[in-house]
């Protein structure tokens, strides 16, 4: 009987233990009495935990820890966070392997892309290089915002991708273009995108694609790795220093500089991130506050304290005035040299 009872608080122990999946269990039991015997017994237990997804990876402010690094001594590039997020870089993941498991899944990506005043110029190379190197052979849906939509090319869309032009306002500033970024993308989410895509990604369209850009950059919550930053320490990082903004960084905090040109992640997450990122530039606007790089600023503040649970290396976003490193392997979407006074309303 002693065995038995054991046995049932082993089963009572398992039944109230937080994991996943099922435990079957199979025991032979005995009594010491002659005049009881269990036969053997298959018992199965279908235990369920609900998991606390890594897209809630927050960390505390004030938390001291050492900086992470994007290459390790030998020049190579780091695979892994601090808080064992993926970093991508060429060679970690099998293209065929992962399309084929994606594939499966019948995913849609959203894609935003600005493009307003003289930005209008880029947008030639911009689509037709996605066409050649984006998630190519998955379903795509390109939301491109202009103030002049006469000014988008007539680009061939590949299978299954589509393009759809949303016209706003002009802009006296640049500085309000990337201010308005964060707003946008919420309106959009939740008018257009919500229950209808999967993932959603906005890039900068003064780039260009020069090498493949797949799903293995699609995580719950995406970032990518600033290139003028990314050998700098974090006392360094141009990040905003004021207090009194929303976006505030102190010197002593920071893992990498995070560029603004590419952000992504399922649609829920993004959504939570531009949504936290317009209230906080909303905040400032209201104390006439602009952080140092507007919404690169509160990106930055944002995967701080909610890390990515994914990093895009230097390779998804490079800059053509840089010469490539030694052991980057290649170079898939980089910022195309220009004239900023040429093409800046201001």
């Amino acid at each position: 009987m002693k065995r038995l009872q054991n046995a049932n608080i082993f089963l009572l122990m398992l039944a109230g233990l937080s994991t996943s999946g099922l435990i079957y269990l199979s025991f032979t039991s005995t009594s010491i009495s002659t005049s009881l015997r269990y036969k053997e017994q298959r018992i199965c237990l279908n235990i369920t935990k609900v998991h606390e997804d890594n897209s809630q990876l927050q960390s505390p402010q004030g938390l001291s820890y050492n900086q992470p690094r994007v290459l390790g001594p030998d020049g190579k590039g780091i695979p892994l966070t601090p808080w064992l997020a993926p970093v991508v870089w060429e060679g970690s993941f099998d293209p065929v392997l992962i399309d084929a498991i994606f594939k499966q899944q019948n995913i849609t990506i959203a894609t935003t892309v600005f493009a307003l005043g003289k930005y209008t110029k880029f947008l030639k190379d911009f689509l037709e290089s996605a066409e050649q190197y984006y998630f190519v052979g998955f379903r795509v849906h390109y939301y491109l915002f202009t103030d002049q939509p006469e000014q988008v090319p007539a680009v061939k869309m590949g299978e299954e991708h589509y393009l759809t032009v949303l016209k706003v306002p002009s802009s006296n500033r640049w500085q309000d273009i990337s201010l308005s970024r964060m707003a946008r993308l919420e309106r959009l989410i939740e008018s257009r995108l919500v229950n209808k895509v999967d993932y959603v990604f906005s890039l900068d369209v003064d780039s260009k694609f020069y090498g493949r850009w797949g799903v293995e950059t699609l995580g719950r919550l995406v970032g990518v790795i600033n290139p003028w930053h990314y050998d700098r320490s974090r006392e360094h990082f141009t990040h905003e220093r004021r207090p009194e903004s929303q976006a505030f960084i102190p010197h002593s905090e920071g893992d990498y500089y995070y560029g603004g040109g590419v952000i992504g992640g399922l649609v829920e997450d993004v959504y939570k991130l531009v949504k936290t990122c317009r209230e906080r530039l909303d905040i400032d606007k209201s104390k006439s506050i602009e952080a140092a790089w507007q919404e690169e600023s509160h990106l930055n503040k944002y995967f701080l304290y909610n890390k990515p649970s994914k990093v895009l290396s230097i390779e998804y976003l490079w800059d053509d005035r840089k010469p490539k490193l030694e052991h980057m392997k290649l170079i898939r979407f980089s910022q195309i040299v220009k004239n900023y006074n040429e093409i800046r309303p201001n």
